[in-house]
């Protein structure tokens, strides 16, 4: 059961967080909140401004004035930002677009939400924050009163996180009702008038944030039915010899060959080592990861990769991952599962030849290994013949690690791991990063969070531009040290 006796009330006007665990219920809530389980497929009722309502499809809560933002944006890359905003109900005359009308629509628009930019630009050519401010635009062209946000921070840098929670703030001195789900509980507590916490598909209670006994601690033990005394797990590292070099790394963009993404980049990690590269949005992380990963981003690639002082071939993903190399991706949707098949399919996927004799499947030792990765990861679902995309993000990330942990690397690049995952799911995930370490494995952990890449790495290069700003152990690192090697400009 998804959810079971589940009850929440917003007012008019307010910040309304919900919280919980990834499989909690609180996806399945919004989808029955915003019509996409329409009535009659739930038990209870929805009552919006004192009268009860029935949503029978996602246009009719629409019309009352729900919108809702995915974690996963909606947007099509290939339109303008004008086509985008008002794509399904589009100003017409006569039968026709009225682009003039469209496009004077859609700047107003986007003056609402902060949105500098031309109104014909292609949605593909902006960046994760700007896009994310094209989904709010959206909603407030169809007149919203409920604004429901779903991890809307998850994938910003703290920059654009700032600014779209000042807009947030703004909504709501504009009478606009929020509801905001997000696993970052600092930033829960600086912009929730009140938080209601579901576990396990119950309500389990609603606090106001102004109460003095509301804080991170609160909210964790009502998520998880425990406390956390860490939010990392213990380690006692054991770090032994070079493991993985990178040496004069530089790409160049894969549609513009003038333009040098990553330059002159040189790394390297031990066995045993967490090695944290951490950067603001845009500095050239996850471009650096992907092009040393089969070369699978970027062009004009030159320079060299060395595997226990031996150069090593990776350009492609197949030898790559020969040579003891893996990659779970940020866009686990996208790059990191096929959505479509079970979790089983899924684990083995990388390592098929580990499975088979000649060149048959061996699907009965397949099954017996995706469960026992599906309980030593604790994935919430039924059995490993339970589809992938039907999971929460918590659950979908442990089948990314679990078919990385299958493939057994020496050297595994996590790229935020733990983004839009809860604290209970992220505290496994960290014990799982410390067990790999621990077997002698070295791992590049690149994550937008600070706090994560301070209580998991051993050493630390910053990226800004590009390149290689800094390199400080965990001994000497604090928040103002890193960002101020993030920031360093040419």
């Amino acid at each position: 059961m998804a959810l079971s006796d589940v009850s929440l009330e917003v007012s008019a006007g307010e910040v309304h967080a919900v919280c919980g665990e990834n499989g909690a219920g609180k996806s399945t809530l919004m989808k029955i909140l915003t019509g996409v389980h329409p009535t009659g497929t739930f038990d209870g009722t929805i009552e919006m401004e004192g009268s009860e309502v029935a949503f029978r499809s996602v246009s009719d809560s629409e019309e009352r004035g729900i919108a809702i933002i995915h974690q996963e944006l909606a947007l099509v890359p290939y339109l303008s930002i004008a086509e985008n905003i008002h794509l399904g109900s589009e100003i017409t005359r006569r039968g026709l677009v009225d682009w003039r009308e469209t496009h004077i629509r859609a700047a107003e628009l986007m003056s609402r939400v902060g949105l500098n930019e031309n109104p014909e630009t292609r949605v593909a050519d902006l960046g994760v924050g700007q896009q994310q401010l094209i989904e709010i635009a959206k909603a407030l062209a169809k007149d919203v009163k409920v604004l429901i946000l779903d991890e809307p921070t998850a994938a910003l840098g703290e920059s654009d996180s700032d600014r779209l929670l000042d807009l947030v703030r703004g909504f709501r001195d504009q009478g606009i009702t929020c509801i905001v789900i997000s696993h970052r509980l600092r930033e829960v507590l600086s912009i929730a008038d009140r938080i209601t916490v579901i576990r396990d598909g119950a309500t389990i209670e609603t606090m106001r944030r102004d109460d003095p006994e509301t804080n991170e601690g609160r909210i964790i033990r009502a998520m998880v039915g425990r406390d956390l005394n860490s939010l990392f797990p213990p380690r006692d590292p054991d770090i032994g010899e070079e493991l993985l070099r990178v040496e004069n790394w530089r790409v160049h963009h894969p549609t513009d060959p003038d333009r040098v993404v990553i330059d002159d980049v040189s790394f390297s990690v031990r066995s045993g080592e967490i090695v944290g590269l951490a950067g603001l949005m845009g500095a050239g992380r996850t471009e650096l990861a992907m092009s040393i990963f089969g070369r699978t981003y970027g062009s004009k690639i030159t320079g060299s990769v060395y595997k226990n002082g031996a150069r090593i071939d990776v350009d492609t993903v197949r030898r790559a991952i020969e040579n003891g190399l893996a990659y779970a991706t940020e866009d686990r949707k996208q790059y990191g599962l096929n959505l479509v098949s079970d979790i089983q399919t899924n684990v083995s996927l990388v390592a098929l030849d580990r499975l088979s004799r000649g060149g048959l499947l061996d699907q009965f030792r397949e099954r017996k290994i995706a469960d026992a990765y599906r309980y030593k990861m604790n994935v919430k679902a039924p059995d490993v013949h339970a589809i992938t995309g039907n999971l929460s993000g918590g659950n979908q990330q442990k089948v990314v690690l679990s078919k990385w942990l299958f493939a057994n690397p020496d050297v595994l690049i996590l790229d935020e791991p733990t983004r839009g995952i809860d604290v209970g799911a992220k505290y496994e995930i960290y014990g799982f990063i410390n067990e790999l370490a621990a077997q002698g494995k070295g791992i590049v952990l690149i994550s937008s969070e600070l706090p994560e890449i301070l209580g998991l790495s051993d050493r630390i290069y910053t990226l800004a531009e590009g390149r290689i700003t800094g390199e400080v152990t965990r001994a000497d690192a604090t928040q103002e040290r890193l960002m101020r090697s993030m920031t360093a400009g040419r």
